[in-house]
């Protein structure tokens, strides 16, 4: 195993904590306090969508083969469900510019953009990990160094708690989240187009 690469896959989790988790929960909270209705429905899609992430950990807990797949596809839902609203886009752009909730907002904005663009690139070598038999994924080091932090975040918030049952939280949260993204996509999206609103 390359050194640089369990220092890029370790990066790529921080990175992930401070973009995804941290940074989007203090901008939800100001825009609460703001009263920013735009920015708060915004973030409330943000986390919608990347619960995708959440439910890619639990599954990845279990060694569950398509985490590899679901952690893909949350690097490229999370920038579509920010910047996708056209509604919501013309109301940020109408906000002042000296408002340090919309130069705060936008700049998290373009950086998980980048973040993600840059993580489907350094994901793109666990792809292979997605079509392995569980136990074969286990021995592929590529792999095995993926579930490390979800491993850890086990012992941290789970000690006690199986990974065949975290896993199977996972496929059930899976499951919910595809049944949601399929009925937006063939029901929601024609109705109500670009606007988040509906109108």
């Amino acid at each position: 195993m390359q050194p640089w690469l369990v220092g890029l896959v370790w990066t790529d989790y921080r990175l992930a904590v401070l973009l995804t988790v941290i940074f989007p929960l203090i901008l939800l909270v100001w825009a609460f306090i703001c009263k920013s209705d735009s920015i708060q429905l915004l973030l409330t899609i943000y986390w919608r969508v990347a619960s995708l992430l959440v439910i890619t950990v639990y599954l990845m807990i279990a060694a569950i083969p398509i985490a590899f797949i679901s952690g893909f596809l949350a690097r490229i839902l999370i920038p579509i469900g920010l910047w996708f609203w056209v509604d919501l886009n013309e109301e940020l752009d109408e906000l002042p510019d000296r408002n340090p909730l919309k130069f705060v907002f936008t700049a998290w904005r373009w950086a998980i953009t980048v973040y993600c663009g840059l993580g489907l690139v350094n994901q793109v070598s666990s792809l292979p990990c997605s079509i392995l038999p569980q136990t074969e994924l286990l021995k592929n080091s590529v792999c095995s160094l993926w579930l490390e932090a979800p491993y850890q975040f086990r012992e941290f918030f789970h000690a006690n708690t199986r990974p065949s049952f975290l896993g199977f939280l996972g496929i059930v949260g899976l499951a919910i989240y595809m049944g949601y993204l399929g009925h937006f996509v063939l029901v929601r999206l024609g109705k109500q187009g670009r606007s988040a609103s509906g109108h």
